[in-house]
């Protein structure tokens, strides 16, 4: 018998309707649906909350096959977290840009560095386009790491693409416009984002 089946007995001898249950095991009905229709196995703190409530122990409840998928699930499921993590972490650090003098201007024939809020003597439609890029980058290096347990599709098929989209467009521009600390910075973050991304393809 698979772990569904033998969850599915378990709930019917208790009584309890799937909503019932998740009730007790702090999950959603949804949950508890997907489990017992085969579509995918509980986390470890649900197994030991299962296990715990109805008396059974794991090896009762899983079969070695089933142990090993949710392994393997778990780690998948670690790796995403700490990739959503580090992406995130990097976006955010960007933020640096606007308090550490990283940037050069041309002051009476000198070259001062200067924050970019400080960013004064060069043209608008230069320093509006780093403001920009900056700006996109923290709020979706903030998106990513709130958002790490969205289940929606167009999220997950998006959020890796846009962020490293966002970190190649400021390299980018950052080198046209001869700002080599800027560059530098974005361009390492890039790097590590997409050595990341080749690793946990």
């Amino acid at each position: 018998m698979e772990f569904n089946e033998k969850l599915q007995e378990l709930r019917k001898q208790k009584g309890l309707t799937q909503e019932e249950l998740a009730e007790v095991l702090y999950v959603s009905r949804t949950a508890i649906s997907k489990w017992e229709s085969g579509r995918g196995y509980p986390n470890i703190d649900s197994l030991k909350a299962i296990s715990s409530y109805f008396s059974v122990s794991l090896d009762d409840l899983l079969s070695s096959d089933e142990v090993l998928t949710i392994a393997e699930e778990s780690n998948k499921q670690k790796e995403k977290h700490f990739r959503d993590m580090v992406f995130g972490l990097l976006d955010c650090s960007v933020a640096m840009f606007f308090f550490l003098p990283l940037f050069g201007q041309r002051v009476d024939g000198v070259i001062q560095e200067v924050t970019l809020l400080s960013l004064t003597e060069i043209e608008p439609y230069v320093k509006i386009p780093y403001l920009i890029v900056v700006f996109w980058m923290v709020i979706w290096g903030i998106l990513i790491l709130a958002l790490q347990n969205s289940k929606s599709t167009f999220w997950l098929r998006s959020k890796d693409k846009v962020s490293l989209g966002l970190s190649a467009v400021g390299a980018l521009f950052f080198m046209i416009s001869l700002q080599p600390y800027a560059a530098m910075f974005t361009f390492i973050f890039l790097i590590i984002k997409a050595l990341m991304l080749i690793k946990w393809t």
